[in-house]
C-alpha cells in the first residue's frame, strides 16, 4: 500500500530563493504522514470511595516504630530502609573537605571536620 505524501509547502517571508531550497529539500525527502495522535489515558486513576485504609485503623506493623525509615529515632535509618539518598550540599561540601584535609592537613580543616564533620 502506497503511503500518502503531504504537498510540498514553504513558509512565507523567506529571503529570496529561501523557498525555491526548501521546495527542493522537501521534493529530495518526501514529508510523511502526519503522526496520529494516540487517543488520552486519564491523568489520574479514580479511587473507589471506601477503598483506601480509614486514618483511624489499627497499625499493620505494631512492633514498628513510626520514625523507621527516617534518619533520626529508633529504628532503622533511611539507607536501612531501603531508601534511596540524594546527597545534599552539604554532604558534598563534607566530602570535598575531606578530600582536601587527606591531600593537605591543616589543623583548622581537621578542627572544622571534628567539629562540624556530622552534621555538614
Amino acid at each position: 500500500m502506497a503511503e500518502a505524501k503531504l504537498p510540498v509547502t514553504t513558509a512565507t517571508n523567506q529571503q529570496y530563493g529561501m523557498a525555491l531550497a526548501q521546495q527542493k529539500s522537501q521534493q529530495a525527502v518526501p514529508m510523511g504522514q502526519s503522526p496520529v495522535s494516540a487517543p488520552q489515558q486519564p491523568a489520574t486513576t479514580k479511587v473507589k470511595p471506601g477503598s483506601l485504609t480509614p486514618l483511624t485503623a489499627p497499625t499493620n506493623r505494631p512492633n514498628e516504630p513510626i520514625t523507621a525509615g527516617a534518619n533520626f529515632g529508633p529504628g532503622p535509618n533511611a539507607m536501612g530502609a531501603g531508601i534511596p539518598m540524594m546527597p545534599s550540599q552539604g554532604m558534598m561540601a563534607a566530602q570535598e573537605l575531606r578530600q582536601i584535609a587527606q591531600m593537605f592537613p591543616t589543623d583548622d580543616l581537621l578542627d572544622l571536620l571534628d567539629t562540624y564533620g556530622n552534621e555538614l
